[in-house]
C-alpha cells in the first residue's frame, strides 16, 4: 500500500485517465501524470489478496479453514459457519481434546482439532495452566487423576472444569462425563490436599512408593485417586445437548444423523439448498428447531416464527395462524422433526426462508406401505381399485401427510416405490384397514424403522 506523504499541483496536464478524472493525481516519470491511481491500488491489492486466500484455500484446505475459524473463535456464529464449510469440504471437526487440542483450532492430518479458546466459559489463563501443565510437566494426561494432580486449581477452577466435561475434552481419558460431575468435588478436594502435602513436604508413604526409583524429577504421580461414583452416563442427545450449548454446535455427531438415511425415502432436501429453489415450490426438510418464538398477528391471531437446523445450515420458518393450531404440539426444540412447507424470500434481505405448512416428529411419522408382485402392479383393474381408496384417503388438499409406498417384489427383485403426494393419506390406520378390506397387503411402519429397500423411484406413474 502506497502511503502520500505531500501533494502538489501540476497545474493543466496530459493524463491516463484510469478513473474519475478529479483527485488522486500522481506525476509519472514521463511527464505524464496518472489520475485516480489510489482506488486503482485498492482494486488490485484486494484482487492480490483475493488471489492468495484462493490459492490457499484450494491447495492448503484443512489449514486455510482452521486459520479462518481460530480468528473467529470468539465469534460462535462464524465458527459454526466455517465447520458447515468444512462438511461441504469433507473436512472433520474434531471435538475439543485435553491432551492434543492447542489454544487455537489445529489441522491434524485431514481433520481438524476443535480450539480452546472457542469453548464457552473457559479463560485464557485456564487453557495457558493447562497447556503448560500438558507440555511442561510429563506430557500427555494418563487419566483423570494425573491430570488434577498437574493443574493450577486456582486457575482451572470448578466452573473450567465442569466446562471442558461438557465439552467432551476428558472423553478420550475419561468417558463417562456424568460421573465425572458427580465426582468433581471429591477430586478438587482430594487433589487440593495433595498440593498441600507436596508444598509441606508431607507426602504419604502411598505417594513415594508409587514414584519409579530412578525418576529424579519433582514430579509425584498420584496413584490413589479417589474413587468415582458408580452411575451410567448421559444420553446421547444429554451429551449432544450440553456440545451445542458449550461449542455452538453438535461436534461428535449431530443428532439428525440416525434419521438422514431412513428420512431420504421423503426426497428431504438440505437446508442449504434451500436458496436454489423456486419460490413457492412444495419442499420437505429434516431439521431441529432451535427457536420457537410465539406472536400475536395483527388480526389477534397466534403465530410463529423459528429457526430450523440439520447438519447443513440453519433458516428461518414462518408458522402463520392458519396453521399454527395444527402444528402447535409439533413445535419442539431440539427434537428431531420433519417440515413440511415452501420455499420463500425474507422481504428484508433476501435470505430464504420457509413457509409451514406441517410439523411432525420424526419418530412419530408413519407410512403405508402397500406390498404387491409386478403382476398385480400391471392390473388395470387394480390399479384403479387402488387409486380410487388411496383419493378418498386423501381427503381435503394439502391435508394428507402420511406418504403411501408401493414394495414390488418377485423372487429376484425388489423395488420400493414412493408414490405421489396426491396419493398420500390422512389416517395411516384407516388406510390400511381399507386396503385390507380391498383385498391388499398393506401395513403401518414407522419411518426410522430398518425396512430394506433396494430402489427408490419418486414417481405415481410406474403403479397408478
Amino acid at each position: 500500500m502506497v502511503k502520500i506523504v505531500k501533494r502538489r499541483s501540476h497545474g493543466i496536464q496530459k493524463v491516463y485517465d484510469i478513473g474519475v478524472g478529479k483527485d488522486h493525481n500522481f506525476l509519472l516519470q514521463n511527464g505524464l501524470v496518472a489520475s485516480n491511481c489510489f482506488n486503482k491500488s485498492h482494486s488490485t491489492a484486494y484482487a492480490y489478496v483475493t488471489y492468495q486466500t484462493a490459492y490457499l484455500k484450494a491447495n492448503y484446505p484443512v489449514e486455510y479453514m482452521s486459520a479462518l475459524m481460530s480468528a473467529s473463535s470468539d465469534n460462535q456464529e462464524k465458527v459454526e459457519k466455517y465447520r458447515e464449510n468444512c462438511l461441504k469440504m469433507g473436512i472433520d471437526v474434531l471435538s475439543p481434546n485435553i491432551n492434543f487440542s492447542q489454544k487455537e483450532f489445529t489441522p491434524q492430518g485431514e481433520k481438524i482439532i476443535f480450539g480452546l479458546s472457542a469453548i464457552k466459559n473457559l479463560g485464557e489463563s485456564a487453557i495457558d495452566n493447562i497447556l503448560e501443565a500438558r507440555e511442561e510437566a510429563g506430557g500427555i494426561f494418563e487419566d483423570i487423576g494425573d491430570f488434577m494432580a498437574r493443574i493450577n486449581l486456582k486457575t482451572v477452577n470448578k466452573r473450567a472444569l465442569e466446562t471442558l466435561v461438557y465439552a467432551g475434552a476428558f472423553d478420550t481419558i475419561h468417558d463417562n462425563r456424568k460421573q465425572l460431575l458427580e465426582g468433581l468435588e471429591l477430586l478438587i478436594s482430594w487433589s487440593q490436599k495433595r498440593h498441600q502435602e507436596k508444598e509441606s513436604g508431607q507426602l504419604n508413604m502411598l505417594d513415594l512408593l508409587s514414584a519409579a526409583p530412578e525418576d529424579n524429577s519433582n514430579q509425584v504421580v498420584y496413584a490413589n485417586a479417589p474413587q468415582l461414583p458408580k452411575i451410567e452416563d448421559f444420553t446421547p442427545q444429554e451429551k449432544l445437548k450440553s456440545e451445542k450449548e458449550y461449542l455452538g454446535f453438535y461436534v461428535s455427531e449431530h443428532p439428525l444423523k440416525p434419521f438422514v438415511d431412513s428420512a431420504k425415502i421423503l426426497a428431504p432436501i438440505n437446508i442449504s439448498d434451500l436458496g436454489q429453489q423456486k419460490s413457492r415450490t412444495k419442499i420437505c426438510v429434516v431439521a431441529m428447531l432451535t427457536m420457537i418464538k410465539p406472536h400475536i398477528d395483527k388480526n389477534g391471531n397466534t403465530m410463529a416464527f423459528l429457526t430450523a437446523e440439520d447438519i447443513s445450515g440453519q433458516v428461518d420458518a414462518i408458522v402463520f395462524a392458519s396453521t399454527y393450531d395444527e402444528v402447535k404440539n409439533q413445535l419442539r426444540e431440539d427434537t428431531p422433526v420433519i417440515i413440511w412447507g415452501k420455499a420463500d424470500k425474507n422481504k428484508k434481505d433476501d435470505k430464504p426462508q420457509m413457509i409451514v405448512d406441517y410439523i411432525e416428529v420424526i419418530e412419530q411419522v408413519k407410512t403405508v406401505l402397500i406390498s404387491m408382485n409386478f403382476n398385480q402392479a400391471d392390473e388395470p383393474k387394480l390399479q384403479g381399485k387402488l387409486k380410487s381408496i388411496l383419493q378418498e384417503q386423501s381427503g381435503e388438499k394439502n391435508k394428507a401427510k402420511i406418504p403411501v409406498f408401493a414394495l414390488l417384489h418377485d423372487l429376484q427383485e425388489r423395488i420400493f416405490i414412493r408414490l405421489g403426494n396426491n396419493y398420500w393419506v390422512q389416517n395411516a390406520e384407516n388406510t390400511v384397514n381399507a386396503l385390507k378390506n380391498a383385498g391388499f397387503n398393506a401395513y403401518t411402519q414407522s419411518l426410522n424403522s430398518n425396512s430394506t429397500t433396494e430402489q427408490v423411484i419418486n414417481t405415481e406413474q410406474n403403479v397408478i
